[in-house]
């Protein structure tokens, strides 16, 4: 599957130039405290005085224009994206060549953990439409992590949340038929969006099926026909990237088919 490349991407503190593309306006600040997002972005679960540390940060929140990448495959690690609003997929480079979708990051979720243990980002993040991100320095973050106790969960639970994920990825892949991978992938979008106060049965994929496929495991005409076979079925509607939950029940079932 061919993924778009992209050559430019947005710098977290400082203007730079790839490409065609020079920011030079400074980022402006945003504490944790104020944002509307805090209750299911980085300080979850945090308590007032535990926050207010983070606020210390003052994170640089930057726009990305839909294609931009926020950073590369390889480049090196300084921080963490917490992505304020919009959608962003993440894209590996394989051996062959071949470009994987791993993931995609909506509004309160945290983009670059998968680089703490290396130094280096080891995916592309590329925003698929226009999007606010927060900057977060890590190295900062984990000297206050040293001193206050709430943080320090904080981190690990970061960390733990990233292992979860990537197991769920591979059980995903592994063991689930192309049914069950589509169901599973709606309904977490369904929760996700849920969550922050969206519609959880209906809803517009940002990603194309190529995407989607990717992420999965499955080719583009195996999406297109599960979904089709969804419609049919009664369990939703689709309007090219519009998706509507009909009978979320029979959804669930779909999925728990071998897993429940």
């Amino acid at each position: 599957m061919q993924v778009e490349t992209q050559t430019d991407a947005v710098a977290p503190a400082q203007p730079i130039t790839r490409g065609e593309t020079t920011w030079s306006a400074p980022p402006s600040k945003a504490p944790c405290s104020s944002c509307h997002l805090r209750e299911i972005c980085l300080p979850s679960g945090l308590t007032a005085a535990e926050m207010q540390p983070l606020d210390g940060l003052l994170f640089g929140r930057r726009s990305v224009k839909e294609g931009q990448a926020v950073f590369h495959e390889g480049d090196v690690f300084q921080y963490l994206y917490a992505v304020r609003s919009g959608t962003f997929k993440s894209v590996v480079t394989m051996t062959n060549g071949r470009e994987q979708v791993t993931g995609f990051d909506m509004a309160g979720e945290l983009m670059g953990l998968d680089s703490v243990a290396t130094g280096r980002h080891g995916s592309t993040a590329i925003a698929l439409e226009d999007a606010d991100i927060c900057s977060i320095p890590y190295g900062h973050l984990s000297d206050l992590a040293c001193t206050n106790r709430g943080l320090q969960q904080l981190v690990s639970r970061l960390m733990s949340h990233e292992i979860v994920r990537e197991h769920g990825q591979m059980a995903l892949l592994g063991t689930m038929n192309a049914d069950e991978r589509v169901s599973a992938f709606l309904l977490n979008i369904s929760r996700r969006l849920k969550a922050r106060g969206y519609s959880a049965r209906e809803f517009h994929l940002r990603m194309t099926r190529a995407d989607i496929g990717s992420f999965l495991g499955m080719n583009l005409e195996t999406v297109s026909r599960t979904l089709s076979d969804f419609q049919q079925r009664g369990l939703l509607e689709v309007r090219r990237k519009h998706v509507r939950i009909v009978d979320h029940d029979g959804l669930t079932r779909t999925f728990e088919a071998r897993v429940g």
